[in-house]
Parts: C-alpha cells; sequence; structure tokens
C-alpha cells in the first residue's frame, strides 16, 4: 500500500508538471496571439492611409494636369473681351470654363484669391515687384501672373503674383 501511495504521489508530481508546463505553454501562445494581432492592426492601420495618400496624390496628379488647360481658359476670356465682334465664341469659350471649373470645385480645386490681398509666402510666389500706384497697395498683390489654387486645402500651385513696394 504505501509502495501504492510513491506511486500516486509520483504521477500526481507528473501531471502537476505537466499541466504546470501546459499553462506556460498557453500563456506563451496567448503573448504570441495578442502580439500578432497587434501587428496585423498596425499593418492594417498603416495600408489604408497608405491607399488614402495614394488616391490623393493620383487626384492632385490629374487635376495638375488639367491646370493649364484652365490657365489656357482664361487667357481666351480675356482676349475674348477686348473683342467685340463674336459675342457667342465669348459665351461658348466661358460655358466650357465655367464646366470645367464646377467639376474641378466639385473635386476640392480652390482659386488663391491674390488681387488686392496683403502678400503672403504660403499662397503667393512673387515673380516681381512693382512701385506700388498708393500707399495702401505696398506690400499688396498688384497684379496676377498665374492663378494659384488649393486642394482640400494644400496648395496645388502658387499664385505668381506682382507685389506693390
Amino acid at each position: 500500500m504505501a509502495e501504492k501511495k510513491k506511486k500516486n504521489t509520483e504521477q500526481t508530481g507528473e501531471f502537476e508538471a505537466k499541466a504546470k508546463a501546459l499553462g506556460e505553454e498557453l500563456e506563451k501562445s496567448k503573448a504570441d496571439y495578442l502580439r500578432l494581432m497587434a501587428e496585423f492592426d498596425t499593418f492594417r492601420r498603416r495600408t489604408a492611409e497608405e491607399k488614402l495618400t495614394l488616391v490623393t496624390s493620383a487626384s492632385a496628379d490629374t487635376i495638375k494636369g488639367l491646370l493649364p488647360i484652365l490657365d489656357d481658359c482664361e487667357i481666351a476670356l480675356e482676349n475674348l473681351e477686348k473683342c467685340s465682334d463674336s459675342q457667342s465664341a465669348k459665351e461658348g469659350t466661358k460655358m466650357i470654363f465655367d464646366k470645367l471649373f464646377v467639376f474641378l470645385k466639385t473635386k476640392g480645386l480652390e482659386r488663391i484669391e491674390a488681387k488686392g490681398e496683403p502678400f503672403d509666402t504660403e499662397l503667393h510666389e512673387a515673380v516681381t515687384t512693382f512701385p506700388a500706384p498708393s500707399e495702401d497697395l505696398k506690400g499688396k498683390v498688384v497684379d496676377v501672373i498665374q492663378t494659384g489654387y488649393t486642394l482640400g486645402g494644400k496648395v496645388l500651385r502658387y499664385a505668381k503674383v506682382v507685389v506693390g513696394a
């Protein structure tokens, strides 16, 4: 009987050791699982941010490519305003310009209003300075050489301006 008790005690000790080892293995597996889930969550978040950046960048590149067309429409409108003989050409060009600008506006494009505004290096690029015709125009934009635009609040193209000195 003493031998049986000794054998049972040995078996109980073995079972307790195995249970302890299994418990430690389970804790290690839990820790590995939590670490893996955290890494996956970080990967998912980073991938989503990269996709958003890619879409925004592609949109900006497309709109940036359309800006010269918008400039040409503005120049055509200015030249047509000087001619008084072709009203239908003026209206047609204005209609094309308006449609293009409205479309680009729906994509987040905004014109940087510059003429008469104080010169701001965050929005304007000074091409040259010009003696201000009046004291109140000093340090302000006297003329706009090329219109500037923002896309989603970020400067897409700086306005090229003449600053009063």
